[in-house]
């Protein structure tokens, strides 16, 4: 068995986005990478040698998960990694029974949310069943936030000494070059206020994620149609795509889809330009591994609104990087955004102290080199 073998997976491949530039930085310390996911071009596009497709549903289907279950069992036995870091929900599952059938002596299970926290009946408990099996077979778990790993302790999934953060959270950190202070990308964001129409006076309210129900979307619309009766020059400027897996409500998609104020711009690979646009940034989420996109905009000095969510809790000093709010309020979501709009000082000062938060606590690199001392660790265990 070689002990630089290391598999990462994923169960789609547009979730290799949580792992930008991560791969990478473990192949040029020594370690040989492999990635296992479902096909697609993020798969494809992938700087790492052993790039591995297999099909998973990210929703159950007993037959497709079998089948997927088996082809994982055939390659990790052949592959014979010394550590496979598997996450996501299905994959986290199909992973951690697979590694655990062909002996791979550590089985990292990392949790990056937990879907169950706002699911309902029959279905929550199910994932309860799905998501203790992965971390009772893993002999590791980690957990991408504080907060998510209380939560996971709390519901009865996880033992406190399995489980590890890699630095403060947060499963990627940020890549702080894509984060420059505002003036050096001020003529970018002209250009892209140009061809969105937005004018200099306007107040933009950002919005980046899934559009669907958990992220808080309903509320966050709601929020801004009262907004906007009184105030002429604000816009909500939306990143991210439709998806039929937790709609948003119909009324809520043709607000959004009508209201000339609200400006969608769809799925962006990378984003980071646009936190520039911003005035504030919200997330009114119910639930989340951590909130990457909270991070994102304070890098790009922006304050930030969000929930007291799991996840999300941990991303913002409430009060001095942004303002916290209960989960579907939509009278707490207007007076914070009616607070920060008002008052540009304590926005400014947010902003400022906001980028200072990030760039100290989540530069990508301190996550990886906590990731390979991880790695190092367990391999000097099994010697």
């Amino acid at each position: 068995m070689n002990k630089n073998k290391i598999i990462h997976m994923v169960t789609v491949s547009k979730s290799l986005e949580l792992m930008r530039g991560q791969l990478k930085f473990l192949q040029e310390n020594g370690f040989n990478v492999g990635i296992i996911s479902s096909p697609g071009i993020e798969l494809d596009d992938l700087e790492v040698r052993d790039r591995i497709s297999v099909k998973m549903e990210r929703e159950i289907s007993i037959i497709r998960d079998l089948k997927s279950l088996l082809k994982l069992i055939y390659i990790l036995a052949k592959e014979k990694p010394f550590i496979l870091n598997t996450g996501t929900p299905k994959a986290g599952l199909l992973g951690v029974i697979a590694a655990y059938i062909t002996r791979v002596p550590n089985r990292i299970y990392t949790l990056r949310g937990l879907k169950l926290e706002t699911a309902k009946g029959l279905k929550k408990r199910m994932l309860w069943i799905t998501e203790k099996i992965a971390c009772f077979l893993a002999t590791d778990v980690i957990c991408i936030s504080p907060s998510l790993r209380d939560e996971a302790i709390k519901l009865g999934l996880v033992k406190k000494s399995k489980t590890i953060i890699l630095g403060n959270g947060s499963s990627n950190g940020i890549a702080v070059e894509n984060y420059p202070e505002p003036p050096r990308v001020k003529d970018k964001v002209n250009e892209i206020k140009e061809n969105l129409e937005i004018k200099s006076s306007d107040f933009v309210i950002g919005f980046v994620g899934r559009i669907v129900k958990d992220k808080g979307v309903n509320e966050l619309v709601e929020a801004f149609k009262q907004l906007e009766e009184n105030n002429k020059n604000i816009k909500l400027l939306m990143l991210g795509s439709f998806e039929n897996g937790d709609p948003i409500k119909s009324t809520t998609r043709s607000e959004i889809e009508n209201n000339k104020n609200i400006i969608h711009v769809g799925y962006i690979k990378n984003p980071s330009i646009y936190y520039y646009v911003m005035n504030i940034f919200i997330l009114p989420t119910y639930r989340e591994g951590f909130g990457n996109v909270n991070i994102q905009a304070q890098a790009a000095q922006v304050p930030v609104i969000t929930t007291d969510a799991t996840g999300t809790i941990d991303t913002v000093i409430d009060g001095k990087t942004g303002l916290i709010v209960p989960i579907e309020n939509v009278s707490q979501i207007i007076d914070k955004i009616n607070y920060l709009m008002l008052n540009e000082n304590s926005r400014m000062e947010m902003g400022i102290k906001g980028r200072e938060m990030v760039l100290y606590n989540y530069d990508s690199k301190l996550i990886w080199r906590e990731m390979i001392n991880l790695y190092n660790r367990m391999a000097n265990k099994n010697l």
